[in-house]
């Protein structure tokens, strides 16, 4: 138990001070020595690899002001600079290709000069300098493939020191994403920054980026490590059966959980894949934890495992027909389910208070749209100007109690049964 309460705290105070290096605002002589390309920049929906060229004329073009609000940040990891999509000016239903230019006057001297671009785009982009492509996040063309957008760095032309020229940005949105109002394009301005200053910008960009998902690698280990003290000890648990489902409810979760990593680290796995997983992944979770928590109380309800089963197979057809009602129905029932276990706990489970309590916080992690917004919780709280989820926090305080109860069900060495 000592044990599990240090290492809980040890990984507690690592994950705080990753937060507050990550959440700390750019240093101010490496943004004074750069240039933030915001400001009007002209905007055209559509595609034609022709705009790319410093001579296209885009006088007729929409002009699109990335100059952000003080203080602006994104709503999930509290990117700074942050402006509101195409969605949010005049294109609500727009998917697909559009296109952002502007000119660039680049200081005079010997420096050579970086472009760091977008840190936020829905959902990939290239970018050009004067129709030379500088670098792209993700691939754009006839098949595109789509990752997370991550801090990139890309070096202009040697000579264009005292020159000006013109930056475009061509984006793609996938079809059917960006539900949000201000969705599309671009959010955050590239930004222009001779080295060495570009290197060491780039550096703290990706110091916010890490710390904005390091919780997502970090639990997904700690679930893990939960299924190998279940796999050493398991043997001697006067609880078997729920150590089997709760094992591979842990990794399906950490496996859905590391995936908001990859994406957000990595280019291994592309957006169309990780919506897909994240659409899927959460039936046989929960339907593993129903299975699990149904044999907390001795035996195992039958009914409550074909019920589980059944919704289980609902949520998959739901969300691979894009169905919501069956979608609904699954999680409803299930959570119906995890009602009917609750009550048995209480009427004479093992462990009572310990059980009860660790069941709860597994539950505000399944259903917390259910549970938590419609008290009104916020899905995601900024300390250190990071965005937290709220499921994040959960899962800190439930995997440490699964902890405790996976050890508190094993028996003595001489009462194996």
């Amino acid at each position: 138990m000592a044990g599990i309460v240090v290492v809980t705290l040890l990984t507690a105070i690592l994950m705080i001070v990753d937060l507050a290096i990550g959440g700390r605002p750019d240093p101010a002589p490496l943004r004074a020595a750069s240039t933030l390309l915001d400001g009007p920049w002209r905007f055209h929906t559509g595609d034609d690899p022709q705009w790319a060229a410093a001579g296209t004329d885009d006088s007729a073009w929409e002009t699109i002001d990335m100059t952000a609000p003080p203080g602006s940040h994104d709503g999930d990891v509290g990117l700074p600079d942050y402006v509101g999509g195409w969605m949010a000016h005049g294109h609500p239903d727009h998917h697909g290709y559009a296109w952002y230019r502007r000119t660039v006057t680049v200081p005079a001297g010997s420096a050579s000069w970086d472009i760091l671009g977008p840190t936020l785009v829905e959902d990939g982009y290239e970018l050009y300098w004067n129709g030379q492509l500088l670098g792209s996040s993700g691939r754009l063309g006839p098949d595109p493939r789509l990752v997370g957008t991550r801090p990139l760095k890309f070096a202009l032309p040697a000579g264009v020191a005292g020159t000006r020229g013109v930056l475009a940005v061509r984006t793609y949105m996938l079809p059917g994403s960006g539900a949000s109002a201000d969705g599309g394009g671009m959010h955050t301005p590239p930004i222009l920054s001779p080295r060495p200053a570009s290197d060491a910008l780039h550096r703290a960009q990706w110091q916010r980026t890490i710390a904005g998902y390091i919780l997502d690698a970090v639990e997904p280990a700690a679930m893990l490590a939960l299924v190998g003290l279940a796999l050493v000890y398991g043997a001697r648990s006067s609880r078997k059966g729920f150590l089997v489902f709760a094992c591979i409810a842990l990794v399906l979760t950490a496996a859905r959980r590391l995936n908001n990593a990859i994406v957000a680290w990595t280019d291994l796995q592309d957006l169309v894949t990780y919506t897909w997983l994240a659409s899927v992944m959460w039936v046989p979770t929960m339907t593993a934890w129903v299975l699990a928590w149904n044999r907390w109380c001795l035996p195992a309800w039958r009914s409550v495992d074909a019920l589980a089963v059944a919704l289980g197979v609902a949520g998959i057809v739901g969300a691979l027909a894009h169905l919501p009602v069956w979608t609904s129905v699954s999680r409803l029932g299930s959570l119906a389910l995890f009602v009917v276990i609750v009550a048995r706990i209480v009427r004479g489970g093992p462990m009572r208070v310990l059980a009860l309590v660790t069941l709860v916080s597994v539950l505000t992690t399944l259903f917390g749209p259910e549970l938590l917004d419609t008290i009104g919780v916020p899905g995601i709280w900024f300390p250190f100007n990071i965005g937290v989820a709220r499921t994040q926090y959960i899962y800190a305080i439930s995997i440490p109690l699964l902890a405790f109860l996976i050890v508190r069900t094993l028996l003595p060495r001489n009462a194996r049964q």
